[in-house]
C-alpha cells in the first residue's frame, strides 16, 4: 500500500536536494514500511546530515516508520527544535577530532593535517575500507560520495559540499568547530605522522648542501621518515593557515604557529 506523506528539509540540509524541491514541502507516495531514513536518502539526503527528524512534530529514530498523511521535518546539527522529549540522530562531536577522507579529497587532507588534525588519506583506499575504518577508529568520514555516506555502518560522516581546497578546509572547520583547536605544522603532510624533534647531525647527510649550512632546527616523521625545517615552502603555508584562521571566530585569529614545514 502507498502513503502520501510530506516532508520538509530545514536550513542546508535543503541545498541537497534538487533545485525545484528546495526550500518548500514535498509530497511523496512512499511504500508502506518505509523509514524515515529511507524517506530522506531516497530524496539525497545522508543520514549522517540529519540530526533530528520531527513526524507530526513528535521527535523520532531513523527506524520510525511513516504513515498516510504524515508530515515529516528533517533537521541538521546546526538547527535543533525546540521540542521535548529530543531524539537526537547524530552521534554527536567525538573526544578528538579525527578523520578518514575518501581518495577524491588528498588536497583537503594535506591541509587538515597542516593545521594538526589526524586524517587517515590514501589514494586507494576502497569505499568499503573508508566505512570500515571510520567505524573501527572512530573517524568522521569525509566524502563528497553521497552513496558512500548513506551505508547504514557509517555513523559519523560529512557531505563535503566545497570543491576549492580552501573553501572545504573552511567548511570542515565550521562544521565542526574547529578553529580553537588549530596547532599547525605538527604532522608529516605525507602520511600523518606527529612530528618528532631530531638533531641536526642525525639526519645531516640527508640535507641539502644549502640547507645544512643555513638551518639549525629540524623535525621528523617517525611513520615515512620525512625530514622537515623552515624552508621556503613555510611562509606560504603559515599565510594559508592565518588565512583559514581569518576565516573562523575573532578570538581564534591571532593564535601564535610553532615551527613550521620544509
Amino acid at each position: 500500500m502507498v502513503r502520501r506523506v510530506e516532508v520538509r528539509f530545514s536550513s542546508e540540509l535543503s541545498d541537497l536536494l534538487p533545485p525545484r524541491r528546495r526550500h518548500r514541502p514535498i509530497t511523496l507516495e512512499v511504500a508502506a514500511g518505509a523509514t524515515v531514513k529511507d524517506l530522506a536518502e531516497s530524496l539525497g539526503v545522508p543520514h549522517t546530515e540529519i540530526d533530528v527528524i520531527l513526524v507530526n512534530g513528535g521527535s523520532v529514530g531513523f527506524g520510525h516508520q511513516v504513515h498516510e498523511g504524515d508530515r515529516v521535518d528533517v533537521y541538521p546539527m546546526s538547527e535543533v527544535p525546540d521540542v521535548s522529549p529530543l531524539v537526537r540522530l547524530s552521534p554527536g562531536p567525538p573526544r578528538e577530532p579525527r578523520f578518514v577522507l575518501d581518495v577524491h579529497l588528498g588536497r583537503l587532507a594535506r591541509t587538515l593535517r597542516l593545521l594538526g588534525f589526524d586524517a587517515v588519506w590514501r589514494n586507494d583506499t576502497a569505499d568499503d575500507e573508508l566505512a570500515a575504518i571510520s567505524v573501527d577508529d572512530e573517524r568522521t568520514l569525509l566524502t563528497r560520495d553521497r552513496g558512500l555516506l548513506k551505508r547504514a555502518k557509517v555513523t559519523r560522516g560529512h557531505l563535503v559540499r566545497e570543491t576549492d581546497r580552501r573553501r572545504q578546509a573552511i567548511e570542515v572547520l565550521q562544521r565542526f568547530d574547529l578553529f580553537a583547536s588549530i596547532t599547525p605544522f605538527g604532522r608529516c603532510l605525507t602520511c600523518n605522522g606527529v612530528l618528532e624533534p631530531v638533531a641536526k647531525e642525525e639526519v645531516e647527510h640527508r640535507l641539502p648542501a644549502r640547507t645544512r649550512r643555513e638551518y639549525a632546527d629540524f623535525r621528523t616523521c617517525p611513520g615515512c621518515g620525512r625530514v622537515y625545517w623552515k624552508g621556503s615552502h613555510y611562509d606560504r603555508l603559515a599565510a594559508l593557515v592565518e588565512d583559514l584562521r581569518r576565516a573562523g571566530p575573532t578570538a581564534h585569529r591571532a593564535a601564535p604557529a610553532p615551527d613550521g614545514v620544509r
